[in-house]
């Protein structure tokens, strides 16, 4: 008994360590086995339990954002754009309005340099004749310049040959002023040519312009009734386009109005030095017939 003793208690010793060595059943199962335990036992969130960070609605608006700038369906509003989308009579009514401006200008062009050249020319001219004594020294003085006193000298000459036989210095006179009337007469059409025209276009284009608008506002509204939308991104271009013709109405108009006033007191000035060309004319061919009268008159009393 003595000899077991050792024995026994050394083998209670081993099975206590081997009890506190080995852990238990359960908590020997892998970890896989775990696992789907206990997602089983908590149930998955449904999407409507999802709530989203500040940072997911962030990206989320930057993307929004992204694409609404590089939107295809977002309409150019430049000048050129809407020209192109604008309706065919809409267009018609630009087209003719752009024209009618290209005329103004192509007149102001021409009219400023026959109007400076003219002016200039008839202005030489009454100053080379300031000194002339007679009709014959006019015309030497002149020569063959290429004005409307060079027309009128040639005209009162003509007719002091043609009434030579007449005696009767009154009816020359009156005779060589319904000549230079007619000379002035035609010299004022010549320098008004193309007034009328810019004329008509200044007092024209702005209604024109409107027609345009109107008929663009009316095409606008047929589409807003069959798009059954007052959306305002979907009626502003057709207004806008709309309103494109009023503008380019203005834009013709506007510039006629102010080149027929510059034109008008251009012409005024111009024909006031055509009168005076006249007149001196008429002053030359009454010295003329005053020596040939006082000639004869000198030949009668010898």
């Amino acid at each position: 008994m003595r000899m077991l003793l050792p024995t026994l208690r050394g083998a209670a010793l081993a099975v206590a360590i081997l009890v506190v060595a080995v852990p238990p059943l359960a908590a020997q199962q892998p970890a896989s086995t775990a696992v789907p335990q206990a997602a089983s036992s908590t149930p998955a969130p449904s999407a409507t339990q999802v709530q989203p960070g500040p940072a997911a609605t962030d990206v989320s608006s930057a993307a929004d954002d992204a694409g609404k700038e590089i939107s295809p369906h977002q309409r150019d509003v430049s000048p050129w754009s809407m020209f192109l989308s604008a309706d065919a009579v809409v267009k018609m009514v630009m087209l003719g309005l752009v024209f009618a401006s290209l005329v103004t200008w192509t007149i102001f062009i021409a009219k400023s340099v026959q109007l400076s050249r003219a002016q200039r020319l008839l202005k030489n001219a009454l100053a080379r004749i300031a000194d002339a004594r007679s009709l014959n020294e006019a015309q030497i003085a002149l020569g063959k310049a290429p004005n409307v006193l060079s027309t009128l000298l040639a005209a009162a000459s003509q007719e002091v040959r043609m009434s030579a036989d007449s005696g009767v210095e009154g009816s020359i006179k009156e005779r060589a002023a319904s000549r230079f009337i007619e000379i002035v007469r035609m010299e004022a059409r010549a320098v008004r040519y193309g007034m009328a025209i810019i004329a008509t276009i200044g007092a024209t284009a702005p209604f024109v312009g409107l027609f345009g608008t109107v008929w663009g506002i009316m095409d606008s509204f047929i589409g807003i009734s069959k798009a059954q939308t007052t959306n305002l991104a979907v009626v502003a271009p057709g207004i806008a386009e709309a309103l494109l013709a009023t503008a380019i109405g203005l834009a013709a108009a506007i510039p006629a109005v102010i080149i027929y006033n510059h034109f008008s007191r251009l012409t005024k000035g111009y024909l006031e030095l055509v009168n005076r060309g006249s007149g001196a004319i008429g002053r030359l061919l009454s010295r003329d017939l005053d020596r040939f009268h006082g000639r004869l008159v000198s030949r009668a009393a010898e």
